[in-house]
């Protein structure tokens, strides 16, 4: 397999090999995602399967999750011989929690490594990233991973650029995601790059993913956030400024909301969210516009007063800085895939047929 630029995306080209590394204590949906939505992918000009997708582990047999789902690896690291990496396509590295235990894997750690010198895409899923970043690839990268992990994967390498809030990451042939779904995001991702933007939806489409999220959407939830807080008043608080975006949510309102100084307020308020108050309420009015420029058809300005951002524009600078696109656009983009995802009277039974085969 030559593994140039142009012949790579040649349609004409043999399947593109990937090879996962899993290990025991991974996340199910990490490796079953991702693996899912390359194994359904078409080639267009063949209609061969685009993907030659292979599991991999540190011993042969079972490899366990966190769920008690348990994967039958058939090879092992120690059999694949090196001459393979050279027809490499894409090696991947799961997450989960045991990618604690794979980060100190000096094993498994010289398996990344000349698995990902070879290869012409590196992928990591959720933690995985940290098991990259053990292995040294991503020094002087940007990275992401899941939002809980970010602050500890920031102190292991402090040579790792960490964005934690993206959903996904690309750094030259390394690519990162955050927790979970965000790895399907970026198989998606892949997909489109290799296969083009029709066959990323066809496929979000049969696997009834509402939205194709753009790396750059944040995996910051104002809604999440509040559940992790443990502080009464502030748990009950964060409630409230995600139910009521529009209402007086200054320091001052908020503080004397609390019962607290403002300086007390501010101080517990960032150690118990991670999020100091203006932030907070800046994420929970994105939220809210999301939801409301998804389901209706309210102007922008109406949109922005009822998130409580007030003018159009504060509300455009903040998805500009937080999701990457316009208020306009987000919408555009959203009811373009829900145009995508939706079967429409005019489908016929072969294409019924075609999805199902995908």
């Amino acid at each position: 397999m030559t593994r140039t630029g142009s012949n790579i995306r040649n349609p004409a080209s043999a399947p593109r090999r990937v090879m996962m590394l899993v290990y025991d204590a991974a996340q199910v949906l990490d490796i079953a995602g991702p693996v899912q939505l390359l194994s359904s992918a078409i080639n267009p000009a063949t209609g061969a399967p685009a993907y030659e997708v292979e599991l991999v582990s540190e011993e042969r047999g079972p490899v366990s999750t966190t769920c008690g789902l348990v994967f039958r690896v058939e090879r092992s690291i120690a059999d694949v011989a090196p001459a393979e990496f050279a027809s490499l396509d894409t090696f991947m590295v799961t997450g989960g929690e045991g990618s604690r235990a794979a980060m100190e894997n000096e094993h498994l750690l010289a398996f990344v490594r000349n698995a990902a010198f070879s290869a012409r895409r590196v992928v990591s899923i959720c933690t995985g990233s940290v098991v990259l970043a053990a292995a040294g690839l991503l020094d002087r990268r940007r990275a992401t991973t899941h939002w809980a992990y970010a602050p500890i994967m920031r102190k292991r390498f402090p040579n790792v650029v960490v964005e934690e809030d993206a959903i996904y990451v690309r750094d030259g042939k390394i690519w990162t995601s955050a927790g979970v779904t965000a790895g399907m995001d970026l198989a998606l991702a892949l997909i489109e790059e290799d296969l083009g933007r029709e066959i990323a939806l066809t496929l979000a489409r049969h696997h009834v993913m509402y939205l194709m999220r753009p790396g750059g959407q944040s995996q910051f939830s104002a809604q999440l956030a509040a559940q992790r807080v443990e502080h009464p008043r502030l748990a009950s608080l964060c409630t409230f400024i995600v139910e009521n975006p529009a209402a007086d949510l200054s320091v001052p309102a908020l503080a004397a909301r609390a019962a607290m100084s403002e300086r007390s307020f501010a101080r517990h308020f960032a150690s118990e969210t991670g999020f100091t108050p203006a932030q907070f309420v800046e994420r929970a009015r994105l939220d809210e516009a999301c939801r409301r420029l998804a389901n209706n058809g309210a102007s922008l300005d109406a949109v922005s007063a009822e998130a409580g951002f007030g003018a159009a524009e504060r509300m455009r600078r903040a998805f500009i800085r937080h999701l990457g696109v316009t208020p306009g656009r987000y919408r555009e983009r959203f009811r373009t895939a829900r145009r995508d995802l939706l079967p429409t009277s005019m489908e016929s039974d072969a294409d019924a047929h075609h999805y199902s085969s995908v």
